[in-house]
C-alpha cells in the first residue's frame, strides 16, 4: 500500500514530523511518501491562503498519483479536499475531516484548539463541512503573537494546555483536537494535562487512510457522476492539466 502525505505548506520540518508520525502508525502496512510544496506559503493560516494552497495540493497529487492507493492532504484546514475527491480516482483524506470524524467516534462533543486566532473562522468552516457542527464546542486559539512554526509547539505549549483544559471544563468538550500541522505530535505529550481525550490530526488521518485504502480495490471510480467533464486549460502544471483534460 502506498500513501501520499501531501503537505501544501512549504515548511519541510512540518512534513518531516508528520512523516515520522504517519510511518510509525503505518508500520509495514504501507509506504508513506512525503511531499512538501515548493511554492506558496511557509504555513497556511487563512481561507485566502488555503484557496491558493488547494490548487497546489491538486498539482502535487496529480504529479505523484501513479502507484498511489490513497492521499492525505496534510494541512489541518484541508485545502483542496473537496476538489481532490471530485477529480482523483483514489481516496483522499483530509486532516481536519479525519480528526473531526474520529472525535465524533470517541465522544459526544469536541473542540478544536489552535495556536493563532487567524484560523478560527476557517476551522469553523471545516467543522461545518463535516456535517458535525452540532457536536462542536467551538474553536479556541492562543493570543495573537509572532509565530515561528518550527517552535510553536514549545512556545505555545502551556497556553495550548490551558485552552484545552478550558474547552473541556468550561465548554464541555469530551475530545480536543489540536488544529494545525505545526502541532503534529503534541497531543500525546500533553494528554495527561487535559481532562479530555486529545487527538493528533495526522494520526487520525493516517489511521483513516489505512482503513479506506483497504476498500479502494473494490471501488469503481469510473461510475462516478460527479467527475468533471474533460476540459482544456492554460497555465496549470502539466500532470494536473492533462488529468483535467482527460488525457490520462
Amino acid at each position: 500500500m502506498r500513501i501520499l502525505l501531501v503537505n501544501p505548506n512549504m515548511t519541510q520540518g512540518m512534513t518531516d514530523r508528520m512523516f515520522t508520525i504517519a510511518s510509525a502508525i503505518a508500520g509495514d502496512r504501507a509506504e508513506i511518501v512525503p511531499l512538501t510544496a515548493t511554492r506558496g506559503f511557509p504555513y497556511i493560516a487563512s481561507r485566502t491562503e488555503a484557496q491558493i494552497a488547494g490548487e497546489i495540493a491538486l498539482e502535487m497529487i496529480a504529479e505523484h498519483r501513479e502507484g498511489a492507493d490513497v492521499a492525505i492532504i496534510a494541512a489541518f484546514g484541508d485545502p483542496g479536499l473537496a476538489a481532490a475527491r471530485e477529480l482523483f480516482d483514489m481516496p483522499i483524506i483530509g486532516m481536519a475531516d479525519a480528526a473531526v470524524h474520529t472525535a465524533a467516534l470517541l465522544g459526544g462533543s469536541f473542540a478544536v484548539v489552535t495556536f493563532t486566532p487567524f484560523m478560527n473562522r476557517w476551522y469553523e468552516d471545516c467543522i461545518k463541512a463535516t456535517g458535525l457542527s452540532s457536536r462542536s464546542r467551538g474553536v479556541r486559539s492562543a493570543a495573537e503573537k509572532p509565530i515561528d512554526v518550527a517552535s510553536v509547539r514549545d512556545d505555545a505549549r502551556e497556553e495550548l494546555i490551558a485552552l484545552a483544559r478550558d474547552a473541556a471544563l468550561k465548554d464541555g468538550a469530551e475530545v480536543i483536537i489540536l488544529g494545525g500541522a505545526p502541532l503534529a505530535g503534541l497531543a500525546p505529550e500533553i494528554a495527561a494535562d487535559v481532562p479530555a481525550l486529545v487527538i493528533d490530526p495526522i494520526s487520525a488521518a493516517t489511521c483513516q487512510a489505512l482503513a479506506v485504502a483497504g476498500l479502494a480495490p473494490g471501488l469503481d471510480y469510473s461510475t462516478r457522476a460527479t467527475r468533471p467533464a474533460p476540459k482544456s486549460s492554460v497555465g496549470l502544471a502539466g500532470p494536473l492539466r492533462a488529468l483535467i483534460a482527460g488525457d490520462v
